[in-house]
């Protein structure tokens, strides 16, 4: 049974810093001098219109692209500038959800969360299968082991993804588009879960998502990334965003249709 952490304690300290960063594809420039602190314990939103650079952001971040200036610090330690030792290092205690969970559909749930495991750990078989029970099980997934991600939901493919994520009991989880292609009774069940496993693992969780009702329901923090400037077009709680902002893209992008202020209030 995992004990219920303090996060207000840990959100004093800051966990990951984007310093300066500018993210491209080739001479095509997607973001620039982008900055941002992530602090410990806390769920930090990435946000933004569709083709904003947030998914490439988030490349950025966990190493599986490199910025064309700027670096991202963890624990006030370059990214960068670690050597291969130290990025692996820094890499295991990443767990990332790639969208619809990225499963390996020619391996059962079991197999798939045992990936991480077996490429970081020398741990016997026998200890890995019942590490991928138990991460299984935390997501709701208990006894669906020898399943085929064909045979399952999208949900229940996400939270296996999810369970890959955490396999490793990472310090950070990344969420890249958590939600997408859900419906709204799994899509807030998903944040649910996301919350709890934050409090329960004290985890600091970096989600990428233009799902308002995610954004609200779990956000400690964030940042709205523009495509048309190419940087950072705000940053702060998003409900205090919505309260305080007077700028007529963000209060556009966080008050889209569909988002009543029924639904605004069951997140608060």
């Amino acid at each position: 049974m995992y004990c219920k952490f303090d996060v207000s304690m840990t959100m004093a300290e800051t966990k990951i810093e984007i310093q300066n960063l500018t993210m491209a594809y080739g001479s095509h420039i997607v973001m620039s001098n982008v900055n941002a602190k992530v602090k410990r314990g806390s769920i930090f939103i990435v946000m933004g219109n569709s083709g904003s650079g947030k998914s490439t952001l988030l490349r950025n971040m966990i190493g599986l692209q490199n910025p064309a200036q700027g670096d991202v610090l963890y624990d006030g330690k370059s990214f960068q500038k670690m050597d291969d030792d130290a990025r692996r290092i820094q890499v295991r205690k990443c767990g990332v959800l790639f969208q619809n969970g990225a499963l390996w559909s020619s391996m059962t749930l079991a197999e798939n969360v045992a990936l991480p495991l077996q490429e970081y750990t020398d741990w016997p078989a026998s200890e890995v299968a019942d590490i991928v029970r138990l991460k299984l099980a935390l997501v709701g997934l208990n006894g669906f082991e020898d399943y085929y991600p064909s045979q399952i939901s999208g949900g229940m493919r996400t939270r296996a993804g999810l369970a890959r994520a955490m396999a490793l009991d990472p310090e950070i989880l990344f969420f890249d588009e958590p939600s997408a292609g859900l419906d709204p009774f799994t899509s807030r069940n998903l944040d649910q879960l996301i919350l709890e496993l934050r409090d329960s693992l004290g985890a600091t969780v970096v989600v990428v998502t233009h799902e308002l009702a995610s954004i609200f329901m779990i956000g400690d923090d964030s940042i709205f990334l523009d495509a048309d400037i190419k940087t950072v077009r705000a940053q702060g709680n998003p409900k205090e965003l919505l309260d305080r902002t007077s700028d007529p893209k963000i209060r556009a992008f966080l008050t889209r249709s569909k988002f009543s202020e029924t639904t605004m209030r069951s997140v608060k």
